[in-house]
C-alpha cells in the first residue's frame, strides 16, 4: 500500500509537493485554507493540528486533524509536507512607532493592501524599502498626491532589466558567476555589483545608499523606483521618529503631514498547528538543509519554500519536494542527529555573518549553492567534467547559461529526456515573445581578441575543476 503523505497548504510548493509524491508512488492530501489553490488571501477551510501518533517512534505516522465549517476530522498519515511558506504572518511592529496609537489617519500591512485607488490624492507613508515596499511606493504614488518612502538603512536596487534586456536571473544566475563569486574576495564582488548599480542612477544622489554592502541585504528589485523620484512622486526619507494625530516626524526633524500609512515591514512565520514538535524562536528554526528537523526519531516531517533564496523559489521547493519524497520511503537516507545539527549551525553562523541583523535574514540561501545541495542528496547534480568530454555544446551552456531546473533532470532519480534540448533552446524561449517585428541587422566581424579567448579557455578549465 502507498504511504499517505500530508501536505499542507495547496500554492506553489504544495503543488510541487503533490507533483513529486505522485512521481515517487506516493498517495498525496492536500490541504488548503482557502476556497481554491494557491489562495493564499482566502481563510476557509483551515489545518487545525498534527501530532504525532502514539507509535511515532516506531512508525512515524502523523495524526492530522482539519476543520471545514465548525466540524473536525482526523485522519493518520505517514508523513507530512509543510508547504506555507514563510508569507504566513504579518509582521506589524506597532510598539516601535511611537505615536501611532493617537495618529487619526488610516494604517495597514502591506499584505491587506488591495489598490492604489484607496489612496487617490492622499499623501502616504510607505514604511520598508525591501521588495513590497518599493513595490508599493512605485504603485500608489500614481494615484497618490504625494507618497513618502521611509526607510531605516536604504537599499541597493536592481534592474528587472539586466545587460541586453535579459530578464536579470538569465544574466547572474550562472555558474560561471557562482565560481567567480567564490573566487574572488565579498569586497572586490561588492565593489564590481556596486559600482554597476550605481552606473544606473547614483543611489547618493537619490537618498537610497545604505551603509551596508551590496551583498549583506537581500536584494531590492524594482524597475520603476528611480523615475518616481526623480519625477518627485516618491521621497526618500529616514526612519519615523514618532506620529502625531495628523503627521509623521522622521528622525533627521523633518515633519510631514499624512493621510495613511502603509507598514511594508515583513512577515514572521510560525506553525502552530506543529505546537509541541517545532519551535520558532525570532523567526529561526533549526531545520537541515532547511527541510527536516534534526529531533525527530523518524524523518517524515518537512518543511518545503521555507527559505528565502537569491533566485527563483519555484525550482527549489520543486527539488525539495524530489528529496523529501524520497527520504519518506526510505530511499535517501539523513545523516546521524549530530551531523545534521553541525550543519544547522554552521549555516547559522555563516548567515549571521554575512548579513545585517534583520528578521528577514534567517533563511537565505544563495540560489545554485542550495540547489546543488539538495541535488546531490537526490543524485541529480550535473557533472561538468563528464558533460565537457562527452557532450562540450551542452557543457557550455550549463556553465556559462543560466542555471534552469532543467539540469537537475540530465541525470539520476527523475532524468527527462529532453533536458538537453531544453537547455539548448532555454535562450530562444526568453526572447521569443520579444520578437514581434523583425529587425534587420547587419553582420559584424568577431571583435573578440584571441587574448580573451585563452582566458575564456583557462575559465572554463577552472570551472570544471571546481565542480567535480
Amino acid at each position: 500500500m502507498a504511504k499517505r503523505v500530508a501536505i499542507i497548504g495547496g500554492g506553489s510548493s504544495g503543488l510541487c509537493a503533490i507533483k513529486a509524491c505522485l512521481q515517487e508512488g506516493l498517495e498525496p492530501i492536500c490541504f488548503e485554507r482557502t476556497g481554491d489553490i494557491g489562495g493564499l488571501w482566502r481563510f476557509e477551510v483551515n489545518p487545525a493540528g498534527h501530532t504525532k501518533c502514539p507509535d511515532f517512534a516506531t512508525t512515524g505516522r502523523w495524526e492530522v486533524v482539519t476543520e471545514s465549517k465548525g466540524k473536525q476530522e482526523a485522519a493518520v498519515f505517514d508523513a507530512v509536507l509543510v508547504c506555507t511558506g514563510h508569507h504566513t504572518d504579518a509582521h506589524l511592529p506597532l510598539s516601535t512607532f511611537p505615536g501611532i496609537e493617537k495618529f487619526k489617519g488610516c494604517y495597514l500591512h502591506s499584505r491587506d493592501y488591495k489598490d492604489a485607488k484607496d489612496f487617490t490624492d492622499k499623501r502616504v507613508v510607505v514604511i520598508g524599502i525591501g521588495n513590497s515596499g518599493s513595490d508599493l511606493a512605485v504603485e500608489i504614488s500614481q494615484a497618490a498626491k504625494q507618497v513618502f518612502l521611509s526607510t531605516r538603512r536604504g537599499a541597493w536596487i536592481f534592474n528587472r532589466v539586466a545587460d541586453q534586456g535579459y530578464p536579470v536571473d538569465i544574466i547572474l544566475t550562472t555558474r560561471m558567476n557562482t565560481f567567480l563569486n567564490n573566487l574572488l574576495s565579498p569586497s572586490m564582488v561588492s565593489n564590481f555589483m556596486e559600482k554597476k548599480m550605481n552606473a544606473r542612477f547614483d543611489h547618493s544622489l537619490y537618498g537610497l545608499k545604505p551603509k551596508h554592502r551590496i551583498l549583506d541585504q537581500h536584494p531590492t528589485i524594482n524597475d520603476d523606483l528611480p523615475n518616481r523620484i526623480i519625477s518627485g512622486r516618491v521621497l526618500v526619507k529616514p526612519n519615523i521618529q514618532e506620529f502625531t494625530e495628523t503627521s509623521a516626524v522622521f528622525e533627521d526633524g523633518t515633519k510631514e503631514d499624512i493621510d495613511a500609512v502603509v507598514f511594508a515591514t515583513g512577515y514572521s512565520f510560525s506553525f502552530p498547528f506543529l505546537e509541541g514538535c517545532v519551535k520558532v524562536v525570532e523567526n529561526q528554526i533549526p531545520l537541515y538543509k532547511f527541510m527536516f528537523p534534526a529531533d525527530l526519531e523518524k524523518p517524515t516531517l518537512a518543511f518545503i519554500g521555507l527559505i528565502q533564496p537569491l533566485g527563483a523559489i519555484m525550482p527549489i521547493s520543486e527539488l525539495q519536494c524530489r528529496w523529501a519524497t524520497r527520504v519518506f520511503p526510505g530511499l535517501n537516507k539523513l545523516p546521524p542527529r549530530h551531523d545534521m545539527e553541525a550543519d544547522i549551525e554552521k549555516k547559522k553562523e555563516a548567515m549571521a555573518k554575512r548579513y545585517v541583523k534583520s528578521q528577514r535574514h534567517t533563511i537565505q540561501v544563495d540560489y545554485i549553492p542550495y540547489m546543488d545541495e539538495l541535488a546531490c542528496q537526490v543524485g541529480v547534480k550535473p557533472n561538468l567534467l563528464t558533460l565537457f568530454l562527452t557532450d562540450p555544446k551542452l557543457a557550455l551552456e550549463v556553465a556559462f547559461g543560466p542555471c534552469t531546473p532543467y539540469q537537475y533532470r540530465l541525470q539520476g532519480p527523475g532524468e527527462w529526456s529532453g533536458a538537453r534540448e531544453a537547455i539548448l533552446t532555454q535562450r530562444q524561449r526568453v526572447i521569443k515573445p520579444l520578437q514581434t517585428r523583425h529587425v534587420e541587422e547587419q553582420a559584424m566581424t568577431p571583435a573578440v581578441p584571441l587574448l580573451f579567448k585563452l582566458v575564456g579557455a583557462m575559465a572554463v578549465l577552472a570551472v570544471i575543476f571546481a565542480y567535480l
